[in-house]
């Protein structure tokens, strides 16, 4: 039997690369190369890949959900638990200050998103370096975020921070804003995929039907640009 889809949401046969368009055609200078700094308001600033590499891996198989409708079922994601990594890094040694717990993800290519910390210490959010299987830093794993990226299974796609580079732990919002020029509605403070929080502002319904009219153009323009990009590299 099947588990049912999320409201809203239809399954997609591939996984494509996606995301806002003002970011489709960056990408990391070094896909295969993890450096993760934290920061924010904690009493020690640090780059923690070494620290992140001590950690005990994980694997796990998630459904990944994206704002527009569309899900993919059953990703097999490799990497580090949000929670190990925050207990054993961020609080031994970058040590947050009091309600530091508004955490700003960003990742190398410019995009931005926040989580509230307890969102983040779920048992199934982790820092992911291999997607079924394969380092994202190399083959079809650069689409897809290397070379390190959020999963948050319970959040669409869009808080799921790829070429990720820093993460901020903050005691309010004052360091964040959603990448300009997109409007803010387009950014829910949570954005749970099964409360459907598609945004803020608008009913869910006419979020539905404007995101989805997007996907095949998306598709396509992240499609071209992902192969222009490794029409360069491979000179």
């Amino acid at each position: 039997m099947s588990i049912p889809l999320p409201p809203g949401q239809i399954e997609r046969p591939q996984f494509p690369r996606f995301g806002l368009g003002k970011f489709a055609r960056r990408f990391p200078a070094e896909p295969d190369r993890i450096r993760l700094q934290v920061g924010g308001d904690v009493e020690r600033k640090l780059n923690v890949e070494a620290l992140l590499q001590a950690l005990p891996r994980i694997e796990q198989q998630s459904d990944f959900h994206c704002v527009t409708t569309w899900s993919i079922l059953g990703a097999r994601w490799s990497g580090w638990r949000f929670a190990d990594f925050y207990r054993q890094i961020v609080v031994a040694e970058a040590r947050p200050l009091a309600q530091a717990e508004f955490v700003v993800l960003r990742g190398e290519d410019g995009y931005c998103s926040c989580l509230p910390l307890e969102d983040l210490l779920r048992d199934d959010v982790m820092l992911a370096d291999r997607l079924d299987g394969h380092s994202l830093g190399h083959g079809l794993g650069l689409e897809h975020g290397a070379p390190l990226r959020l999963i948050a299974p319970a959040h669409y796609g869009y808080k799921n921070v790829k070429h990720l580079v820093a993460i901020e732990f903050w005691r309010d919002r004052r360091a964040y804003r959603f990448p300009l020029p997109y409007p803010t509605f387009m950014d829910h403070p949570r954005a749970r995929v099964a409360f459907e929080e598609r945004g803020r502002l608008f009913p869910r319904q006419i979020l539905r039907y404007l995101y989805r009219l997007i996907i095949p153009l998306n598709v396509y323009v992240f499609a071209k640009a992902l192969a222009a990009h490794r029409r360069k590299q491979a000179r």
